[in-house]
């Protein structure tokens, strides 16, 4: 898989597999309540099998990186905001060589099941720390945490064709 993204010029566009959809906030007095998912309208493949919540510092970065079986699904709700952004590295796909860039989060409550070789990676666009839920389709490390970590971490290499910065304007 190492050098499979050498060479790719990227186009910005959909990308197959990658399902975004807003998450609709009910509000009552006592605050608010939004649906990750349900199981009557999930795809098998983003159906959870664990879940965690992390928080990302302002300006901070995770990724990027992708996985070879695991499927992700994120949930940007807030606090905070991120810039996601997805790239197409899946070598028997249709769209592969896209790349997608979502704003999503507090001002932007969305949902994005990530499938497997979708290089992904999110920045905290906040003054404050943010939240994401995820709810993997496999097990960190496997059952009892006895297997590798499926994750190829483009952020450590330094030749990476995964740029999480913005462009420039000419």
């Amino acid at each position: 898989m190492g050098n499979r993204d050498t060479a790719m010029e990227w186009q910005e566009g959909e990308i197959r597999g990658v399902v975004v959809r807003r998450a609709v906030r009910h509000t009552d007095p006592r605050g608010w309540l939004a649906e990750i998912f349900r199981a009557d309208e999930i795809d098998a493949d983003c159906m959870p099998a664990m879940s965690y919540v992390s928080v990302t510092h302002p300006g901070v970065t995770r990724g990027p990186h992708e996985h070879v079986t695991q499927t992700d699904l994120f949930a940007f709700m807030g606090p905070g905001d991120f810039r996601v952004k997805l790239w197409d590295n899946r070598p028997d796909s249709p769209t592969r060589g896209r790349t997608t860039s979502l704003i999503v989060g507090e001002s932007n409550p969305t949902v994005v099941c990530v499938p497997p070789g979708i290089v992904h990676g999110y920045t905290n666009i906040s003054a404050a720390d943010a939240w994401v839920f995820n709810g993997p389709n496999r097990l960190f490390r496997g059952p009892g945490r006895n297997e590798p970590v499926d994750e190829i971490r483009h952020e450590d290499r330094p030749d990476s064709p995964f740029s999480m910065e913005e462009p420039t304007a000419p």
